[in-house]
């Protein structure tokens, strides 16, 4: 395998972050076709409240992958050190190359199911047929057979990982409203679904058990083997939906880290001392709340510091039964309003989870901005009138509210001009207007 020229890499990068969000999986398996040869591919990433698991490729492979493959490469796989090995998936044992970056939360993992006419072995170790081995074991001098090219060609692959992970953290920190309304949305109605179809699960073999455990039944050694079937199943089901419990939402005591991280930097050459109080606990919290908590108070802080006579400033989390409240309180003049700290989107942004955000402004002592944002949501947020919107229609009404005319959304989207006269007519009808300038409008309030 020969490996990109930085230029080729460059563009091919570009070209895949571009993509939207649906089309970014499928862009980067093309255009790491030639680089690494495989069949399929799959992510598990933890940006994605709603849909943290997405394959592409063959359907005899990605039909039968599920989270639990992936799940012991994202846990115990480290960040920068590629694995190559076998692993059983999708009823065989396949040539695989896992990446992990962490520029998400906690971590995102991408599989590769190499193409088997053209894996040169193996590298990081393997255990018997099934096992992964030691995934986090890195790519060692002269795997796979061609040290040089297939050591580049795997660093090429960690590269792209690593910048796709990061645009997609920026993408779940900077939402627009109508995308976090539909993240809001699409998560909730899959915990119900998960939870729901759990229960049902463990209803049933919770039934069969209770048969089978019956000593009014004959035979039992075949009494003996289903029950074990049946707790190994029950089992396995808690286990699946605690891994994706876990996928899906961060701890609080991990979400204030990573906000501390990020807030540092701010006042190292400054002279305001900065206090940070974390909420003490590991109670985990939805990743649209974490987001928007951490979203929230860096842009609080950056408001905080463009004041005169300010030396300290103290941030914490609190974390009642029902609510996270995230207090940014400085010693400044106390002359900071709503109005001066409401830019960007982060009103927009609270409104969607159903938050608030108070201001205690004492003149000559300071001022007190709190952000409250509700765990348990009661009901399912109100859903944008941009959350009917496809991908597509989404990238056409962009456009649209640039003032590009049909023509230049043609060029711009490589489709022709009738397909775009067909996303323009589905834009107006599922919101509900009459005319472009409406649906710009629309788009403009909700930006």
């Amino acid at each position: 395998m020969e490996a990109m020229t930085a230029l080729t890499a460059l563009s091919s990068a570009y070209d895949v972050i571009r993509q939207p969000l649906g089309q970014i999986l499928p862009r980067l398996s093309r255009v790491l076709a030639d680089v690494v040869p495989h069949r399929a591919v799959a992510e598990l990433s933890t940006h994605c409240a709603h849909s943290p698991f997405k394959t592409y490729g063959e359907a005899e492979i990605t039909d039968r992958l599920t989270t639990a493959d992936l799940a012991p490469l994202l846990a115990s796989g480290v960040a920068g050190r590629p694995w190559q090995g076998t692993l059983h998936l999708a009823g065989a044992d396949r040539p695989v190359l896992a990446v992990r970056s962490d520029a998400t939360p906690r971590g995102a993992v991408l599989l590769v199911i190499r193409d088997e006419s053209t894996a040169h072995g193996e590298a990081g170790g393997t255990g018997a047929a099934g096992e992964a081995g030691d995934p986090g074991e890195p790519l060692g001098p002269g795997a796979a057979g061609q040290p040089g090219s297939d050591e580049a060609a795997v660093a090429l692959v960690q590269a792209l990982w690593d910048l796709v992970t990061s645009h997609f953290d920026r993408l779940a920190a900077e939402a627009v409203p109508g995308a976090l309304a539909r993240s809001r949305t699409a998560a909730g109605t899959r915990a119900r679904v998960i939870a729901e179809l759990g229960e049902a699960h463990a209803a049933a073999l919770t039934s069969l058990l209770g048969v089978l455990r019956s000593r009014t039944l004959d035979d039992a050694a075949a009494r003996a083997a289903a029950t074990d079937l049946a707790v190994s199943a029950l089992v396995e089901l808690r286990a699946t939906a605690e891994r994706d419990q876990r996928i899906a939402e961060e701890p609080a005591d991990q979400a204030f880290a990573r906000l501390a991280d990020s807030l540092r930097p701010l006042v190292r050459y400054s002279p305001v001392r900065l206090e940070l109080g974390g909420p003490g606990s590991t109670r985990p919290l939805a990743a649209d709340v974490a987001h928007t908590a951490r979203a929230v108070v860096l842009a609080v802080l950056m408001k905080v510091l463009e004041q005169e006579a300010v030396s300290r400033v103290h941030i914490g989390w609190q974390i009642t039964d029902d609510e996270l409240r995230a207090a940014v309180r400085d010693d400044g003049p106390g002359t900071l309003s709503l109005c001066t700290l409401s830019p960007g989107r982060v009103r927009e942004r609270l409104d969607v989870l159903d938050g608030r955000l108070d201001v205690d402004a004492v003149p000559g002592w300071g001022t007190t901005v709190t952000a409250t944002v509700p765990l348990r949501a009661a009901q399912e947020p109100a859903p944008h009138p941009l959350t009917s919107l496809g991908e597509r229609e989404l990238e056409v009404l962009t456009h649209l509210a640039l003032g590009h005319r049909n023509r230049a959304i043609a060029q711009e989207l490589h489709i022709s001009e009738s397909t775009v006269k067909f996303h323009v007519a589905n834009i107006l009808t599922k919101l509900g207007v009459g005319s472009r300038g409406e649906a710009a409008a629309l788009f403009h309030a909700a930006a």
